[in-house]
């Protein structure tokens, strides 16, 4: 399981990340690009996934992954959150984070001075 806030936390521990709104939902972005969206309507994240790996958790955990019609087409996945495991949580926001941060930055939090 884990919260709103949890997630919050695991961000924004990350260097860079930031809070923010889209699409009407509170987001956490780093280099103005989006890591992870709370989805107001399911209250649930949406995380981004390459399109393999979305199709494999729906099949292989269809209680915990979930997806819409509106967001089928995109490279995501929705997770309820009573069902949700928190080290894949950090794992996968961890993953999207170090793609789209800033290479400098990510140089810097990898070797520490």
């Amino acid at each position: 399981m884990i919260t709103f806030e949890e997630v919050r936390d695991i961000i924004l521990a990350f260097p860079g990340t930031e809070e923010t709104m889209s699409w009407d939902s509170r987001s956490f972005k780093v280099n103005k690009k989006i890591i992870l969206y709370w989805n107001s309507q399911y209250d649930c994240p949406v995380f981004k996934v390459p399109f393999e790996e979305r199709d494999f958790l729906l099949e292989v955990d269809p209680e915990t992954f979930f997806t819409t019609d509106h967001h089928k087409p995109w490279p995501l996945i929705l997770g309820r959150p009573d069902k949700l495991d928190a080290g894949w949580v950090k794992a996968n926001i961890e993953r999207i984070w170090r793609g789209q941060v800033a290479k400098s930055m990510l140089k810097a939090y990898d070797n520490p001075a």
